[in-house]
Parts: C-alpha cells; structure tokens; sequence
C-alpha cells in the first residue's frame, strides 16, 4: 500500500511539473510570439508615432528620385517585393502629382509635405505574423585612402567586377523565387560557387580589375560591409566606389562571430568595436575577416553631388536620413516607409533618441531579412559613421500605399513569406 501511494504521489508531481511546464512554454509564446508571414494592416496617419511634427521633405525629394524609375517603367510591370505593392501603373499617378520642387528646404514647408502624403497615401502597419517589432539598424558612405599604383603602404587591392563572374536571377526561372540571386562561374559546362574571401585574399583574382590600391585591409573590409564610399586618392583626386556585384558568397557578420570568441560583449558591440578589436589584433583579425565568405566588387564613378550617395539597388541616388535598405524579397523599392525607431545621439553623450521619420526603400543588404528589418542610410562623414556604426534598434514599420491600391487589399493582407 505504501509504495502504491508512493508511486501516486510521483505520478501528481510529474503531472504538476509537466502542467507547470506547460504554462511556462505557453506564457513564453505568447510573450515572444514566432515572426510568421509578411503582415499588413491599415492604420491612420496619426497613429503612426511622431508623425505630426515629423519633416517628410527629404522623404518626398527621395521619392521623386524613385518616381523618375518607376515613370520609366511599363504600366503593368509589378513593383517588386511579395506583390502587395502592385504595378507602376499603381503608383504612375501619385508619382505625376509631385509638387515641382520636392527638395528638403525648398518652397514647401513641413506641414504641406504632412498634407500631400495624408491626401494621397494610406499608411499600412508591417508585422511579421503576430510580431509588430523589429530591427533598425544604420549604414553609412566611409572614406579611404587611396592609390591609382600600387606603392609604398597602398598594397590592398580593391577589385571591379571580375570578367569571369555570373549572377542569375532565379526570378526569371521560377516566379517563387523572384528577388533570390546565384553568383558563381563557368567550369566546364557547370556553374560551381565562386571564390570566398579567404581564396581571393590568398590567390588574388587575375579576373578582376584593379580599381585602386588602399592602405588599410580593415577600411577596405568595411567598404564591402557598407556597400559604397569615396575614394580620397594620394594625387588629389577623389571618386565615387559603387557597388557593382558581389561574389555569391554567404554574409556573416564578423560581430556574431567576436561575440562567440568573447572578444567583445554582446551589450558593447558596433562598427566602432569590431574596427577597435580588428586593429588591435592585426594577426587574428585577417582570419575573423575571412570569416565572412562574401566578396563584394565595386566601379568607380564621378563624385557629381557629394550631398547624395551611391545609387542603390533601385538605380537611384541615396539620400541621407531618408533612404532605407529593406528585404526586396518581401517590400518593393521606391515605397514610401515610415519607421518609429531610436538612433544614438553623434557624440555618443546622450542616450538614444527618438528616430521616427519617413523614408523611402532605395536599397538591400546581405543583413537585411525579414518584414520587419530595416537599414537606414546616414549619409557620409564622421558623424554619419558614428550614428550608423552604433544603431540598432527596435522599431516599428509602415509602408505607405496610395489609396487606391491599399483598397484593394482589404481590412487586413497576409503575404506568403517568401524569404528562407
């Protein structure tokens, strides 16, 4: 009778264990849902934070460097992303009623530009299933040193687009797979993956050209990183670096792997970190570096309006604090978004502040994945560095939509994730 009662009572507290477990495991999914599919759900414009006494005039110029793309555009050729954002023919017309000088600091004031995105958009919150929050982080346009010979301490080969290099758009060939690229080249009849990092700084690439010669392997890491910058050269020249094509290779961001090694704290990690470690540790940080197996090439171009980046991926030029990278897989280029986020104060003496502020998608990163994930372009210089090198934050999305095109989707639109 004992140890009948005994195996009961063993019985009880497993049963209370595992309920209790259970109710540990529910409480933890519900306080940290799973990001699912691309959500969106239409709000009004007073509900997005910050959004009366936001400036939408560089937003608006960033948007009329997009409209000049879409214009171009066949009426019926769809806009991108996950579909939501339908056609050029969808947003043609918004585009046509530009004001005539949309430039930050013209004729138009802040509030007239509040006015002219209320009367035309209908803003629509992204979530990735139940999950509204996400992550913003911030690129910048760095400056290096530069050398048209190699010389002296400029021994960094900065590569252009390599002769031999193919990229495949598998849109093309499965419209499931629109937005997804293959890089590699030709062995024989067979497209094999393309030299990483490590190979092409061991082996060199004899393909390649050889725009210029820089001094400082981690400046140059960190111009792959960012995408673009300018060339500052020894004869006094400067130039614009563009990206042209990468090598197909997988981005591992190096942070990740400083923060397994315990190099450097989760909580103390940025762009400023990682450089201050890499250049501490000349002899390991080659080997961290080539952790990232991803090799991006560059072309060179005239440095015609230094207030404006690179052209991004939309083919458009890049505008400061108003040009956001985002995961073209799900969100189309030339949409208008409005992010409510935080951004660290330049000198690093306050804490961060509010950044809620609209912006247009311009651009895409190897980093940027998901419905809720943004990169917001700073511009260029130290304090454009400072900010970007240390942003990231949670926030929350809206895109706009022109009205129309949003009354076609209905109360509330579900989009297949697309993106692995």
């Amino acid at each position: 009778m004992a140890q009948a009662r005994s195996r009961l009572n063993y019985l009880i507290i497993l049963g209370f264990l595992a309920a209790a477990g259970f109710g540990l495991w529910l409480a933890w999914q519900l306080l940290h849902p799973k990001p699912g599919p691309l959500r969106l759900m239409p709000v009004a414009f007073p509900a997005l934070p910050g959004w009366q006494g936001a400036d939408p005039r560089p937003a608006l110029a960033a948007f009329g460097r997009s409209c000049a793309a879409i214009e171009k555009m066949p009426a019926a050729a769809p806009l991108g992303g996950a579909g939501y954002a339908g056609t050029a023919r969808d947003w043609q017309g918004v585009c046509a009623a530009l004001p005539p000088s949309p430039d930050s600091g013209g004729p138009l004031a802040p509030a007239a530009a509040r006015q002219w995105f209320e009367a035309r958009f209908q803003p629509v919150q992204v979530s990735a299933g139940q999950v509204r929050q996400g992550l913003f982080t911030g690129y910048y346009e760095p400056q290096l040193a530069a050398s048209r010979s190699r010389h002296g301490a400029y021994r960094i080969p900065v590569y252009g687009l390599p002769d031999d290099l193919i990229t495949i758009d598998l849109g093309q060939f499965r419209p499931a797979l629109k937005g997804t690229r293959l890089a590699g080249r030709l062995k024989g009849r067979r497209l094999v993956p393309y030299p990483d990092r490590a190979e092409i700084d061991a082996k060199g690439l004899p393909t390649a050209p050889v725009l210029f010669w820089a001094k400082d392997p981690v400046a140059v890491f960190f111009l792959q990183i960012q995408g673009s910058g300018r060339a500052v050269f020894d004869d006094g020249g400067v130039a614009r670096v563009a990206y042209a094509g990468q090598n197909g290779q997988p981005y591992t961001a190096i942070g990740r792997t400083l923060i397994q090694m315990g190099a450097i704290p989760r909580q103390q990690m940025s762009l400023q970190s990682i450089r201050a470690w890499l250049l501490a540790h000349p002899a390991a940080a080659r080997k961290v570096m080539e952790g990232d197996a991803s090799f991006v090439f560059f072309r060179m171009l005239p440095l015609v309006n230094p207030a404006l980046g690179a052209d991004g991926s939309e083919a458009v030029p890049l505008t400061p604090r108003a040009s956001l990278a985002v995961d073209a897989r799900l969100h189309a280029l030339g949409v208008p978004v409005y992010v409510a986020a935080t951004a660290p104060d330049p000198d690093a003496a306050e804490p961060d502040r509010p950044f809620d502020r609209l912006l247009v998608a311009q651009d895409t990163g190897g980093a940027i994945a998901g419905p809720v994930r943004g990169d917001v372009f700073w511009g260029f210089g130290k304090k454009a560095e400072a900010i970007a090198g240390r942003m990231k934050a949670p926030g929350a999305m809206y895109v706009l939509l022109p009205k129309p095109l949003a009354a076609k989707l209905g109360v509330q639109k579900d989009y297949p994730e697309t993106a692995p």
